[in-house]
């Protein structure tokens, strides 16, 4: 059975081009997010990676930690690096993970338990290793999307997820369809209106059950 939201994710041994440690030491009270990738040196993944680095501020701002993987090793990852950053123009400050045996991606169920890697593998082998896993600092996946190679991830979505996330965890709340931050939240259909005005004050019910809050 695949991963799924609110597990607990793997507490595996990582090994990356920053060191060897285990993947829940590393989150430690932080939220965090895996990306994966099926080759270094390709060129859809040198702009996703690319990306990443530009956002080093805005994940740091929220209490993010990152962490890319590639089933690559470390030495590769390390040249791969040097091509992202020239790219981004931007430093690629976060670790990527060296998965050349396919434990995570497996683990984190991209491939298929008995899947392999074939000697003058390409990306193709691998082209189901592009997820985005968000992980909350219980260690519990909160959200998972996974790409095709031809399209490129959209990284102002995954932190629009983000603050999303944030925003509601543990919380009885949820954020409607394109929300952004600053934006109104809907109350949970688990409070009465008494108990959402007692909780958020004034609130707008635009439906008995779709009632909007500021908070």
């Amino acid at each position: 059975m695949g991963l799924r939201i609110n597990d607990i994710v793997p507490n595996l041994t990582l090994t990356t081009d920053q060191g060897e440690f285990a993947f829940h030491d590393w989150i430690g009270d932080s939220w965090a997010i895996l990306f994966s990738h099926p080759k270094d040196f390709t060129p859809v993944c040198t702009t996703e990676f690319g990306a990443v680095s530009q956002l080093a501020d805005e994940w740091e701002k929220r209490g993010v930690k990152v962490i890319g993987l590639s089933v690559d090793g470390v030495e590769e990852h390390k040249g791969w690096k040097a091509d992202i950053e020239t790219f981004s123009g931007a430093k690629a400050t976060f670790p990527i993970i060296a998965d050349e045996d396919l434990t995570v991606s497996k683990a984190f169920d991209m491939l298929p338990a008995d899947a392999y890697l074939p000697d003058g593998r390409t990306a193709a082998d691998s082209a189901s290793v592009r997820s985005v896993f968000i992980i909350s600092p219980d260690k519990k996946l909160q959200l998972s999307m996974t790409y095709p190679m031809s399209v490129g991830r959209n990284f102002a979505e995954v932190l629009r997820a983000v603050d999303g996330l944030q925003k509601t965890f543990g919380a009885p709340l949820a954020t409607p369809a394109n929300w952004t931050e600053g934006q109104d939240v809907i109350i949970a259909l688990s409070l009465n209106d008494d108990q959402a005005k007692e909780k958020f004050g004034d609130f707008e019910a635009k439906l008995p059950y779709l009632r909007t809050t500021k908070a």
